[in-house]
């Protein structure tokens, strides 16, 4: 079913002092030979699908025996990788914008369409924002703000209304999935347009989750810290413009972490979203997920150091 058959190794990197994969080919990130099968005959739809957390997600989905139908504004990222994990019956891409509820409405008719069936739908999509207007919220832009809610969190509400418009019928239950952040859950982590979206999607997620819980239909959040995706570091690079790009990634991979000699990687994500989409989380329902390490609890008291 798929072309690339190495499994993903973990080495050391002496120079930063963490784990990461063996090779950075994206593809030898899942294999068919040796997947678990999972979610062996299940369809899932995966919103920004074509890079970063959501392409990591794809693999892991494939490998463990999904069929995935990746939604994206980024055509050809999506067309290549949707190649790469097989096409045909495994892979399609489709272009998504999520502010555009038809559009996200489509996606899930097409999974339908392709395959008969939804069992899970991946709310991924994301942006960042304009993060070099001024923090403060007396200087506010509200046009910025429209911008990122619409696409993290009036998204990500198109996306379940139209994911449960099909498996609530369906009768067969389903697993949707939406990706929060740790910004939903502490404040100071991002500027307030991105942690106002976020946390508005795990109050959706609770919402949601109760609703559906009596048509066996799950809703669930991945609250995920700082990652180096595409994302991640094109907002890095305007927040340090003089900092290499190697010097940024080690910012995200190690100093904005709490686990030494651990990086947080997209496959991480991708791993508890397997987990979420597969019946072993069965009874898992409006639940958060925080995939950050243990950052979110770890909030040191502002007190003078003992003997001062």
């Amino acid at each position: 079913m798929l072309r690339a058959v190495q499994l993903i190794r973990r080495v050391r990197d002496d120079k930063a002092g963490i784990l990461r994969p063996a090779s950075s080919a994206f593809l030898n990130a899942f294999s068919s030979a040796s997947g678990s099968q999972r979610l062996a005959g299940k369809v899932a739809v995966i919103t920004g699908g074509a890079s970063g957390i959501g392409r990591a997600t794809a693999a892991e989905f494939v490998r463990n025996g999904a069929r995935v139908v990746l939604a994206d504004v980024q055509d050809d990222l999506g067309r290549s990788l949707a190649a790469d994990l097989g096409g045909g019956d495994t892979a399609s891409y489709t272009r998504c914008d999520v502010t555009d509820e038809s559009q996200v409405a489509a996606a899930v008719d097409l999974a339908v369409a392709l395959h008969g069936r939804l069992d899970v739908m991946f709310n991924n999509a994301g942006i960042g924002g304009d993060v070099r207007r001024p923090a403060s919220l007396a200087s506010m832009d509200m046009a910025n703000f429209d911008r990122v809610v619409a696409v993290n969190t009036r998204g990500v509400v198109a996306g379940v209304k139209h994911a449960a418009r099909v498996m609530v019928p369906a009768g067969r239950g389903g697993s949707i999935i939406c990706t929060a952040s740790t910004a939903g859950v502490v404040g100071g982590v991002a500027k307030a347009p991105y942690s106002v979206s976020k946390a508005a999607v795990i109050g959706l997620v609770r919402a949601a989750a109760g609703e559906l819980a009596r048509s066996g239909v799950r809703v669930n959040a991945i609250s995920p810290h700082y990652i180096p995706t595409p994302l991640v570091m094109g907002s890095m690079a305007e927040w340090y413009p003089g900092m290499s790009v190697d010097e940024r990634r080690r910012v995200v991979e190690t100093d904005m972490n709490e686990m030494v000699g651990l990086a947080l990687e997209a496959e991480d994500v991708a791993r508890a979203a397997l987990y979420l989409a597969s019946d072993e989380a069965k009874y898992v329902n409006g639940h958060n997920l925080v995939v950050d390490g243990g950052y979110t609890v770890n909030k040191a008291l502002n007190v003078p150091a003992p003997g001062r």
